[in-house]
């Protein structure tokens, strides 16, 4: 039973993610007179205003992830495969485009028409608005490859396309000819661009040769290199200055004086991996690049030699993250730490939150001279950090342990940069031994201590605001093996640190005393402390998970069910649930009050962090060779999600992970049948024939029946009432509770002024039921009589028993035997009680000189008393177990 969508969490956007290794394109909006980019982003085109580079649109996503994009005045075009797809308002998908055998690699809009070139070499022209194929031209792979494609700004109906041979071919499409052929330089072209002046266009090629060639006359104008590879993008400034940028596969940009004809400057490392694609926005001094590192950057040339500065800039993880965690208590910032070697802290609010804490160095100084490439000052990338803002203002907030490196290093949040300190046991500060590294570390939650574990199994204490180092726990080391988690409770009483060989050691944190320590069942592979409820997640090797209160110092809960290595685990922040994710690429939350697995779900790859909001909203996830932060909603907070365990052969079923806009909470209920779980539990009218159960009536209906004398003679009018002078019209109503006209004949009766005796003889609905019910033995009818009567109304008809009110003996002892019923049956108990008290407060003569009723009376007694002492006993029972627990447990 796979219930996609009906899970405890529900997938709702993706953070971190702006740019990929497609080429962004740039378009003018007439009406609003701004220029927008469009990047693809795995399946999705999202659309950024150059002005701010704040997101204004997030097309609907593609089935497969979008390997080539452009666009025209009107649509955005991209294609994945063999499909190519128009997106129109930079969100659905208008027009469809089914035809090439092979996936298509180059696209160019053309006026009326969309040129598409696939990897088989098949050039194919469509009508944008019929979908249907204007002109289909094969080439010969051998001979002309097609690689780059060109519409030459004034060339009517022409097509200019670069082969990977060299050649270049100029062909008009409506006739379908070929005007003209280039015999090139004998190098695979990579790129074709248009110059600002008519005729001439750029060609780059693999070389790393930049061609400035007229198409008019077949003439070179002028030839630039550069030394980093293949030309990767071209751009010309349109501004008033004559230049010429080129990117490259490393990241560097070169800058080119076309009226001097020469290099005019280098912006290296502007990304970290190829730049794939830049524009020059018309008019204006700004270049806008991306890459494949993840990264959208608008420069600005507004400085001495040429140069560009960043203006703007978006950018994530251009590696996988690797761990993630909450940082503060808004649920606001997550904190990450990706195999890029950086740590960056994303904003669940807004991109223009988000911030980048930089690369770990060893020395920043020097790492800065070499450059992003020849950087060899640079630390590995982060395998475990903690944080903490109680003094984040003051000091460095966060504590960072790097892969294979035995420094621990502190960063500042509220600087966004490196911390001052590198944390290391004082007898490594001269040599650095290569098989010994940190592996473990804790902040508490004071912000004034770090507490790190190595792998040698010593575990040692520094100061976070002097660096100074503290103690150390045990004599040498703590533990046998390496350490595999160490965590701080929330008061600074107690740490507690897991070993490889399988110990699990209570220190006093103060004094570094041992102060208890057990032996696992296995090999713990991780440790997480919920600080508020004092609980312990333990993840083992062995793919399973126990849970120990680290009060009683007692295993409360294992878990088992996974069935790949346990990468990370997260609690609620009421500590109920503990969520788990494993390389069996399933996430699981369990309930530790009932100890059941109560949610599950599989994504396409592994989860390799959890960490969940301190408001308890979201879920968030990074994953295995991804570049995203995922996040998932609590369905729990805003509708109805059962928490029942889940069967045992309950299958979980695939989840897509979440695009970049919200998703919404789709309702499968409406075309599906309700899940049986979820149909709403009706509580019945009794639980248990043992249970004493009481009536739903609320208490003015009962509670006041004995005072009702009292009630009368305060509520008494001071002066008698006044009549008013024109009755208005009205239809005559019996008095009660729940209001019913008069009829017409009883209308009649009341007009005349002789009173009719028979009318006052006459016997009430409780009175007919109660006669009857002497017979059949069932007192229902006039129970519910009673209950839907006001107390007026019930005194008067309990007055109406007694025969000098115009009853009878029978009717007084039936009345007794419902009373005996509702006891007997343990229901209504508040009412049974109200009822005898009045009526024994009512008739108590008649009862005493009535020998049937007096029999009657002394079995209500017995029965009376025998359910008080059981009462009695339960309430007793209860009161001393509450005591107990309050006491003994303290």
């Amino acid at each position: 039973m796979a219930r996609e969508g009906a899970g405890l969490f529900a997938a709702f956007r993706v953070l971190g993610r702006f740019s990929g290794h497609v080429p962004h394109v740039l378009r003018y909006h007439g009406r609003h007179r701004e220029f927008y980019l469009a990047a693809a982003v795995g399946r999705s085109v999202h659309t950024y205003s150059v002005k701010k580079l704040g997101i204004v649109a997030v097309s609907n996503t593609l089935p497969q992830d979008i390997t080539c994009l452009a666009a025209d005045r009107m649509l955005i075009f991209a294609s994945y495969d063999n499909i190519l797809h128009a997106f129109a308002r930079n969100k659905e998908v208008v027009h469809t485009y089914e035809g090439h055998k092979a996936k298509i690699h180059l696209l160019q809009p053309f006026g009326d028409h969309v040129i598409s070139v696939d990897v088989d070499n098949v050039l194919i022209v469509w009508n944008i608005q019929s979908e249907e194929e204007y002109l289909q031209i094969d080439f010969d792979k051998a001979t002309f490859a097609v690689s780059a494609l060109l519409h030459p700004s004034t060339y009517l109906n022409k097509i200019l396309l670069g082969s990977e041979q060299g050649a270049l071919q100029l062909w008009n499409i409506r006739s379908n000819k070929l005007l003209y052929s280039f015999p090139g330089w004998g190098l695979a072209v990579t790129t074709l661009e248009q110059a600002p002046a008519v005729d001439v266009v750029a060609v780059g090629l693999v070389s790393g040769h930049i061609i400035v060639h007229n198409i008019k006359f077949d003439e070179t104008l002028m030839k630039f290199q550069q030394d980093w590879g293949p030309i990767t993008a071209i751009s010309f400034r349109t501004d008033g200055h004559p230049v010429m940028a080129a990117g490259s596969p490393v990241g560097h940009i070169a800058l080119w004086d076309l009226e001097e004809k020469k290099l005019m400057c280098q912006m290296q490392d502007a990304h970290s991996t190829a730049v794939a694609g830049m524009s020059f926005v018309p008019g204006e001094p700004l270049l806008i690049t991306n890459g494949a590192d993840n990264a959208l950057r608008v420069w600005i040339f507004d400085g001495p030699g040429g140069t560009g500065r960043i203006l703007r800039s978006r950018m994530g993880h251009s590696a996988p993250p690797t761990k993630i965690r909450y940082h503060g208590q808004n649920g606001e910032q997550i904190l990450s730490a990706g195999q890029d070697g950086t740590l960056q802290s994303f904003s669940t609010v807004h991109e223009k939150f988000n911030k980048s804490l930089g690369r770990g160095s060893i020395n920043k100084k020097k790492s800065k001279k070499k450059g992003l490439k020849l950087d060899t000052m640079a630390l590995p990338p982060i395998t475990a950090f903690a944080s903490e803002v109680a003094h984040q203002s003051d000091w460095d907030g966060i504590i960072a342990c790097h892969q294979g490196y035995i420094t621990c290093t502190t960063w500042n949040y509220q600087k966004t940069s490196m911390g001052a300190h590198k944390l290391r046991p004082e007898e490594f500060s001269k040599h650095k031994p290569i098989d010994i590294y940190a592996t473990a570390v804790d902040i508490t939650s004071c912000g004034n201590f770090a507490v790190i574990g190595m792998s040698t199994g010593q575990i040692d204490v520094y100061n976070m605001q002097s660096g100074i180092h503290r103690g150390r726990y045990g004599k040498e080391k703590a533990h046998e093996g390496a350490v595999r988690g160490v965590a701080v409770d929330g008061l600074n009483q107690l740490v507690i640190t897991a070993g490889s060989e399988g110990f699990i050691k209570f220190w006093k944190f103060k004094t570094k005393d041992l102060v208890y320590s057990t032996e696992l069942s296995s090999s713990p592979s991780g440790i997480l402390l919920h600080r508020d409820s004092g609980i312990l997640g333990i993840a083992f090797d062995d793919f399973t998970i126990s849970v120990l209160d680290i009060e009683t110092r007692k295993i409360v809960r294992t878990f088992s069910g996974h069935h790949g290595r346990i990468n990370d685990m997260a609690f609620s922040p009421d500590g109920r649930w503990l969520i788990t994710s494993s390389m069996d690429c399933s996430i699981k939350t369990w309930d530790l009050p009932s100890g059941c697995l109560i949610d599950c779900f599989l994504v396409d790859s592994a989860a390799v962090s959890l960490t969940m909001s301190p408001t308890g909203d979201f879920l968030a996830s990074a994953h295995v060779d991804d570049l995203g932060i995922y996040l998932w909603s609590n369905r729990s907070l805003y509708s109805l999600v059962s928490l029942r365990p889940l069967p045992a052969d309950y299958e979980p079923s695939l989840v897509t992970l979440p695009s970049t806009c919200p998703m919404q909470d789709v309702d499968v209920s409406g075309d599906e049948e309700p899940c049986d779980e979820m149909i709403e539990y009706v509580s019945p009218e009794q639980l248990g024939e043992q249970l004493v159960t009481l009536s739903l009536l609320p208490e003015s209906r009962w509670k006041n029946l004995l005072n009702l004398d009292f009630i009368k003679k305060k509520n008494k009018p001071r002066e008698p009432p006044k009549v008013p002078k024109s009755a208005p019209f009205f239809i005559p109503t019996v008095p009660g509770l729940i209001p019913r006209y008069v009829p017409p004949e009883e209308e009649n009766d009341t007009q005349s002024k002789v009173v009719n005796l028979g009318v006052l003889a006459q016997k009430s609905d409780f009175y007919i039921h109660l006669e009857e019910a002497l017979s059949t033995n069932k007192y229902k009818a006039p129970l519910d009589l009673l209950k839907s009567l006001g107390p007026s109304n019930i005194e008067i008809e309990l007055r109406g028993l007694a025969p000098e009110g115009g009853g009878s003996m029978e009717v007084m002892l039936s009345f007794l035997r419902m009373i005996g019923m509702m006891l007997n049956k343990k229901y209504n108990f508040e009412l049974a009680q109200a009822y005898l008290a009045l009526f024994l407060k009512l008739h108590l003569k008649i009862l005493s000189s009535e020998p049937k009723l007096l029999e009657e009376l002394s079995k209500l007694s017995m029965q009376l008393e025998e359910t008080w002492i059981h009462l009695q006993g339960l309430f007793n029972q209860s009161l001393c177990v509450l005591t107990y627990m309050k006491s003994a447990l303290l």
